[in-house]
């Protein structure tokens, strides 16, 4: 058998490749071509392309130089599909028992079914509950999620992070979390924090209540005191990072990033500045954790985490001399007055 490439009728050559077929059937009619050339060696043409023997003679034997619409994937249904065996009686009784209980499953339903006289397994009467929304005779009732798990909430600006956005200099990315700080009985403290990942610059602050008013003014913070412009932050799906916060990201041009639910790993930087932060300044610091002087003294450890203490992740270089290493600041000297 000789291999040509013979054009369709009506197509197109673009390089190797033909217009009217799919990218997967350009990507076979590669392996004739390569076939040819390599002498129609098989076992090459296999190596190659990492096919097996079996997936290329099983093509090879359906090709045809003059119909490369032949390279396309067929449907693989079944040519006898498997007929209906419930009666009309029990999808008329499957439909009024659900329409009764919307909220039960298919096993549930087969147990109610059978104390009614009518034994079917649990797959069959999903298959029912299938057929009967298919010709839609049944009607689901439309649901008003009130459980936090369920509940979907329309961000206005707040966007997945596309794979492709990666965190190159600082400013890239800005974590941002709270945390509940209990130093005493009966004294709970809302603790926000922030870390760009590239440089570990963090900022931290307290307040009596998470709230989005809270962390909406927690954004002004983290502008003014990390060294560098910053272009978007990510946060979790909790609910002081809406409204007023998404408002103000929007209004500062700052891209905000919000993670899947029940995802913390996808902000592991900042939850891992929580528990340095709680380990080496709330569990030895003494104070009274009154709001006002709390974020004073937490100012001050601020300026020690990010100009004193060494950080292993930078290998041994505080962020500020991370910074002043390996990248120039924009303009922001007066941080801490260190600049």
């Amino acid at each position: 058998m000789r291999i040509v490439n013979v054009l369709a009728p009506g197509s197109i050559a673009i390089g190797r490749r033909i217009a009217d077929i799919s990218h997967e059937a350009n990507k076979r009619l590669k392996w004739f071509d390569y076939y040819e050339k390599v002498g129609r060696n098989a076992w090459k043409t296999c190596r190659h392309f990492g096919i097996s023997p079996d997936t290329f003679y099983c093509w090879k034997r359906r090709y045809r130089s003059d119909n490369l619409t032949i390279l396309e994937e067929r449907s693989r249904r079944p040519k006898r599909v498997r007929q209906p065996t419930w009666t009309t009686e029990t999808a008329q009784a499957m439909l009024v028992l659900r329409e009764q209980y919307p909220g039960w499953g298919k096993a549930k339903l087969a147990s109610l079914l059978g104390d009614h006289g009518i034994k079917v397994s649990v797959s069959m009467v999903g298959r029912i509950l299938k057929a009967l929304k298919e010709r839609g005779v049944l009607k689901e009732p439309v649901r008003n999620h009130i459980s936090a798990r369920k509940r979907s909430q329309n961000r206005p600006y707040a966007v997945r992070k596309p794979k492709e956005y990666v965190a190159g200099v600082p400013g890239d990315i800005v974590q941002v979390d709270t945390m509940d700080v209990r130093p005493l009985p009966g004294v709970v403290i809302k603790h926000f924090g922030a870390r760009d990942v590239v440089s570990r610059w963090d900022v931290i602050e307290a307040s009596s209540r998470a709230t989005a008013w809270s962390a909406a003014r927690f954004i002004m913070a983290i502008i003014n005191r990390m060294p560098f412009e910053v272009k978007a932050i990510q946060v979790d799906g909790g609910s002081e990072f809406q409204s007023i916060f998404e408002e103000t990201c929007q209004r500062m041009g700052i891209r905000l990033f919000v993670l899947p639910p029940r995802s913390p790993k996808l902000n592991g930087h900042v939850e891992r500045a929580n528990r340095t932060h709680t380990e080496e300044f709330y569990e030895v610091i003494d104070s009274d954790f009154d709001i006002m002087p709390l974020n004073q003294t937490l100012l001050n450890w601020e300026m020690v985490y990010n100009t004193i203490r060494p950080h292993q992740s930078l290998n041994y270089l505080t962020p500020h001399k991370y910074l002043l290493q390996n990248y120039l600041i924009d303009g922001k000297e007066k941080v801490y007055g260190i600049y």
